[in-house]
């Protein structure tokens, strides 16, 4: 009887301890949910957002942005106004020539370039041309005209100073980068051909003889139907 007493009495303070463990554990998880609450609940430092300083509303929007240089379409060619910002483009860009009574003349390809970039707007009578208009207006002048067209735009792209060549029996003739017409000779005569087109060894010959003359370099440009220029430049060798 005794040793039951004594296993009762053992098997009681067991599952005391074990109900105190219990006991102890709920109240560290209850401690853990109460801190994570208050820390969760702390108040938040607003993030203040720095607004940029805005330029004197972008300098005035560029001065009012330049001028654009007003033109007129006569026949075979374009005049500007005589004002400042048509010479500049002559100055800077090398675009048309400078006549005597100041206006600037501009080869229709050059012309269109200008259109195409917003320098310029160009007028017949008091109607202002699209680009679309002027196109085909030029076509009628000039039948070859697109094609001619992608190479001066191409070589404009490309950084080149590209001007007519129809004293030197060419279509343009081309300038290495950096140079001005006046400042040094042109480097290329330019022959803009489309792809599909055919020449004859005689065309080859006789527009060597025209660069040979001239001391320039020959240069094809090969046109597809997208306007993708390719370039071959054609030397005489002797065997």
């Amino acid at each position: 009887m005794a040793r039951k007493k004594q296993a009762k009495k053992e098997k009681a303070k067991k599952k005391k301890i074990e109900l105190e463990e219990e006991i102890n554990i709920m109240e560290e998880e209850i401690t853990t949910k109460e801190t994570s609450q208050e820390k969760s609940e702390a108040p938040v430092a607003e993030e203040k957002t720095l607004v940029p300083v805005q330029p004197e509303k972008e300098e005035k929007e560029e001065s009012k942005k330049k001028e654009v240089v007003k033109a007129i379409f006569a026949r075979e060619r374009i005049l500007t106004e005589a004002t400042d910002e048509a010479r500049t483009l002559y100055d800077k860009s090398a675009y048309g020539q400078i006549l005597d009574d100041g206006r600037v003349q501009l080869a229709l390809p050059e012309a269109l370039h200008l259109l195409e970039k917003g320098k310029i707007q160009i007028f017949e009578g008091k109607k202002k041309i699209t680009q679309e208009e002027f196109i085909r207006k030029a076509r009628k002048v000039e039948p070859n005209f697109w094609i001619r067209y992608c190479v001066f735009k191409d070589m404009r792209n490309r950084g080149y100073i590209i001007k007519t060549a129809l004293k030197f029996g060419a279509d343009f003739r081309v300038y290495d980068r950096g140079v001005k017409p006046g400042e040094d000779h042109a480097r290329w005569i330019i022959f803009p051909v489309h792809e599909g087109e055919t020449l004859t060894w005689y065309d080859f010959a006789a527009k060597n003889r025209v660069a040979h003359s001239t001391k320039k370099r020959l240069m094809m440009a090969i046109v597809d139907d997208e306007g993708d220029v390719t370039y071959y430049e054609i030397k005489w060798m002797r065997p």
